[in-house]
């Protein structure tokens, strides 16, 4: 772990230990993955200004999401089947980001349980919502978030259907994994894997068996996971939700210019603008090409974070400089976790760190909050 510098590194010793079914999961993008690579390049198409002979002491990277005092602008994303990665994943990742002074957002798809999370945890968390068909359920989603405390709702927008994932389907994914001679060869090769996810309970959808009607075996759950996403999904489940949680509610998924001004106009707290990296809609544009157009449309209305591709701490210095109030990291975090558990994660969440002030201070700031366009070069 000393050779790691950079989230490739981690991604690469991830690879080495996650089985690739897991492994592909975290990594991959519907379709041609077109959209996918693209949060990613088009970032480096962005250039910074370097600044010279201006004081760079005493920088500070504190800013605040919704609110809530954090150590840089990034939280980390709702990421299903972390706990995949690493046995007990959600539960390292969440106690890695309190240390880090970030948020942590669990996924309604996670492994480990709300209930876990909040027990091995002392400091509120985020909990991200799918609405299901079954309302009775998703009640019963946002009164566990509150009996747990968590202090923010994100509700994700752009998973009413499920977008195409070829290496989802060509693996056979499944949590737990099925025992084919395929999916059995994947796990002998990674023994450490093996080792500690035999020393844990937590192997299927802990906010979903036990919880939601008939649901008590994989079996049952396969079913019911397919039938239960919501295509109907509207703005007045919108408003619904917002009464149902009562607390601060940010609005995962918006792509567009029209969908943020009706995001908006629902009161939310925040809006993150996300293509669920790349996972659902092949051929739409990257988050980050379209933030400065929702910035410039809704962010005298509504605070605006952003979600996908950020690899790096330029890429996170970008998307402030563009607008955006904060960003998510998904798969970094996730690469941390497969490569070394908490530590990894609080690895990459250190990479993203340094990388954040050196970057920051040779543009010649010393305050994220005062990071603005002026940062970017323009004409390049």
């Amino acid at each position: 772990m000393s050779q790691i510098l950079e989230i490739r590194d981690l991604k690469a010793l991830a690879q080495r230990r996650v089985p690739k079914m897991f492994f592909d999961y975290a990594d991959s993008g519907a379709w041609t993955e077109g959209t996918y690579r693209a949060n990613e390049e088009d970032f480096h198409k962005i250039k910074l200004r370097q600044r010279v002979l201006v004081d760079m002491t005493n920088r500070s990277l504190e800013s605040t999401m919704i609110g809530q005092k954090v150590s840089m602008p990034v939280a980390l994303s709702p990421t299903g089947l972390t706990g995949m990665q690493h046995a007990d994943g959600e539960i390292l990742a969440a106690k890695a980001a309190e240390d880090f002074g970030v948020p942590f957002t669990l996924s309604t798809m996670s492994i480990c349980s709300i209930e876990d999370v909040a027990l091995a945890t002392t400091k509120p968390f985020w909990f991200q919502l799918y609405v299901m068909r079954d309302r009775d359920f998703v009640r019963n989603l946002i009164e566990r978030a509150k009996a747990a405390k968590c202090s923010a709702l994100v509700l994700t927008l752009d998973l009413q259907i499920l977008g195409q994932r070829h290496k989802d389907l060509r693996n056979g994914l499944s949590a737990p994994p099925k025992f084919t001679p395929k999916h059995i060869w994947q796990m002998a090769t990674r023994p450490l894997w093996c080792m500690q996810m035999l020393q844990t309970k937590r192997r299927s959808f802990g906010n979903i068996v036990g919880h939601a009607k008939n649901v008590s075996d994989l079996s049952s759950l396969s079913v019911w996971t397919a039938e239960q996403f919501d295509p109907r999904l509207s703005w007045d489940d919108v408003a619904w939700i917002k009464e149902l949680w009562g607390g601060p509610l940010i609005l995962k998924g918006i792509l567009d210019v029209e969908d943020a001004k009706m995001a908006a106009r629902t009161g939310a707290d925040a809006i993150i603008v996300s293509n669920h990296g790349g996972r659902q809609l092949d051929g739409a544009p990257s988050s980050i090409s379209m933030l400065p157009k929702i910035v410039d449309a809704v962010g005298d209305m509504i605070e605006v974070h952003l979600d996908g591709g950020i690899r790096s701490g330029q890429d996170v210095l970008k998307a402030i400089a563009l607008g955006a109030r904060g960003t998510y990291i998904g798969r970094p975090f996730l690469y941390g976790l497969g490569a070394g558990g908490k530590a990894g994660v609080t690895l990459a969440l250190d990479i993203i760190r340094k990388e954040l002030d050196i970057t920051m201070a040779l543009c010649g700031k010393r305050d994220i909050r005062n990071i603005g366009r002026d940062v970017i070069a323009q004409g390049l």
